[in-house]
């Protein structure tokens, strides 16, 4: 990154655990620029002080049985100019306007579309994981009903069983 260029980036747990990571964000110096703990989302956004590379780490110390999936996204200085000469003095045209204010618009619904992407993915991964735990429910109390059956039949086989007892007489 160079000096006085933006950064901005932004990211969503996708599926694991509690949907939480901690995020830590350094520049070259080791400096800590952006660190949250057990965030869901974030989106962060600074102006480089110095030329370097920048670091950043996502950590799941704090829940090291679930693995998680995040989705991240960097957005490195502006956008280039929709026109070359879009810096000159004079007024856009009205054809130039209306591909200007398009192309934002254009933008805005990538954002959103990505927005819904995460979400359904998100939402996908929750559905899988409940038909997961729903199929092993179903099967546990197949197990059991069948278990339960089969000792019913004992059961009553025992109350008709014919049990013949003797008896004896003494003293006659």
């Amino acid at each position: 990154l160079l000096k006085g260029q933006s950064l901005g980036f932004r990211f969503q747990v996708i599926t694991g655990g509690h949907y939480d990571v901690d995020c830590r964000l350094e520049d070259p110096d080791g400096t800590v620029l952006y660190k949250e703990m057990k965030k869901q989302y974030d989106s962060f956004t600074f102006t480089a002080s110095r030329n370097g590379t920048y670091k950043f780490c996502f950590s799941n110390e704090f829940s090291t049985f679930t693995h998680k999936t995040v989705y991240f996204d960097f957005q490195v200085g502006e956008d280039p100019p929709l026109f070359p000469s879009e810096n000159r003095v004079t007024a856009l045209t009205q054809m130039e306007s209306a591909c200007v204010s398009i192309h934002e618009a254009l933008k805005s619904v990538i954002d959103y579309q990505t927005h819904f992407r995460l979400r359904e993915a998100q939402g996908r991964s929750r559905a899988e994981d409940l038909n997961t735990r729903v199929a092993y429910w179903s099967i546990g109390e197949a197990i059991i009903l069948l278990v339960v059956s089969i000792g019913q039949v004992f059961l009553l086989k025992s109350f008709f069983s014919d049990k013949r007892t003797t008896t004896t007489r003494v003293g006659s």
